[in-house]
């Protein structure tokens, strides 16, 4: 599905009031997401807002978001918002289609309230989200899972008739310069919401050494947080030049309907990728190549959890994600997990250090009593004898 975007630039204005130039771009929210700088207000055109849209608009840095649809519309209880909310993003819902009739490219409007004006005359009025509507909105949503969970079923059946290879075998294994076969494999599905996540799995990756593999967005997670990624994966639409460039191998996801767009970028700056094509998703993709290349345990960071998180993804996401952990059962492991569990064990020389810092304090505790004076004494006495007797 498109999605309608247009980029309103910040001007200022009076206090309340957002003031700025419309103009007029159609890409799918998240991939435009690039295009925007920090401080622009965004006018959307997308119904049941997911998560991975909102948190391209919060990596931008928008000031606002402007949405022609209801961002959640009650067919089920969709994240987006809530990752706006939680960012101090203003979000405006459901303006209505007119919108994109009454302004053209190049307007200047003003955006006041729950209203855009345009030359001081209302164009749209829509509806202010809060934590409460926001909240609200969500519980109604949870009715429709039933509903949703039905429609999975279909898009599963589908998924499995357009992509069948990928069931029960996964990807063919790819031939890639990284040595992956029983190793484990780190793969960072997007840029964490939660930046800790990487800090938390330091001492597993210190011990484990796995093969460190960025998808897209979490490809530049790696690098900002202070590695060097093995392998580059997905549609690297969203992947800096720094990072594309850092000496990770890349691996490109053709799809069978999008092709390849990355390619002509890539060539640009003389990167030779790897091209798999698939229908999963960029994140399944990314597990699908490491599990396709022999790596022993899968541990994932920025990945999504739970029901409603699987739905938010939409019909065909939803079926990718389902199908793709049912390949990869028991290798796959959440990183939160892992960051729970590991421990690093101590060494014998630690141990030693500990022990020798043990007997130290003691013997200056004894030599500080009454008791202890005499001790000591008598241990410098005898060893003089020894000393002398040397």
């Amino acid at each position: 599905m498109m999605f309608r975007m247009r980029l309103i630039r910040f001007r200022g204005g009076p206090p309340g009031t957002i003031t700025g130039t419309v103009r007029v771009v159609d890409r799918r929210t998240r991939r435009l997401a690039g295009r925007l700088r920090p401080g622009d207000i965004a006018l959307i055109d997308h119904p049941d807002l997911d998560r991975a849209a909102a948190e391209a608009l919060v990596a931008a840095r928008v000031a606002a978001v402007l949405n022609a649809s209801p961002s959640i519309s009650g067919r089920l209880p969709t994240l987006g918002a809530q990752v706006l909310l939680r960012r101090g993003i203003e979000l405006i819902d459901d303006l209505g289609d007119g919108v994109f009739a009454r302004l053209r490219d190049g307007d200047r409007v003003t955006v006041q309230g729950n209203t855009v004006l345009r030359l001081g005359v209302p164009v749209a009025h829509g509806l202010r989200q809060d934590v409460e509507t926001v909240a609200k909105a969500t519980a109604n949503a949870r009715d429709g899972l039933a509903i949703q969970l039905e429609a999975l079923t279909d898009a599963t059946v589908e998924y499995v008739r357009r992509d069948r290879g990928l069931v029960p075998d996964g990807l063919n294994p790819p031939v890639l310069r990284t040595r992956i076969t029983g190793r484990p494999c780190l793969v960072v599905l997007r840029r964490p919401a939660d930046p800790g996540e990487l800090d938390r799995l330091a001492l597993w990756i210190a011990d484990t050494r796995p093969v460190l593999v960025g998808v897209d967005g979490g490809a530049d997670a790696l690098v900002d947080a202070g590695y060097r990624p093995d392998l580059v994966v997905g549609d690297l639409d969203r992947v800096t030049d720094r990072t594309l460039c850092c000496g990770g191998e890349i691996v490109v996801r053709s799809h069978p309907d999008e092709g390849t767009p990355s390619l002509l970028r890539l060539g640009r700056l003389k990167l030779s990728p790897t091209v798999i094509q698939a229908a999963a998703t960029p994140e399944d993709f990314g597990l699908l190549v490491a599990h396709a290349a022999g790596a022993s345990v899968i541990v994932t960071v920025g990945g999504r959890a739970g029901l409603v998180e699987l739905l938010d993804q939409g019909r065909a996401g939803a079926a990718s994600a389902l199908l793709t952990r049912l390949t990869l059962g028991s290798v796959l492991v959440d990183g939160a997990t892992v960051a729970t569990l590991h421990r690093t064990p101590a060494s014998a020389s630690a141990m030693a250090g500990v022990a020798a810092a043990g007997v130290a304090a003691m013997a200056l505790g004894v030599a500080a009593t009454t008791v202890g004076v005499p001790v000591v004494d008598q241990l410098a006495a005898w060893w003089d004898t020894l000393f002398g007797a040397v």
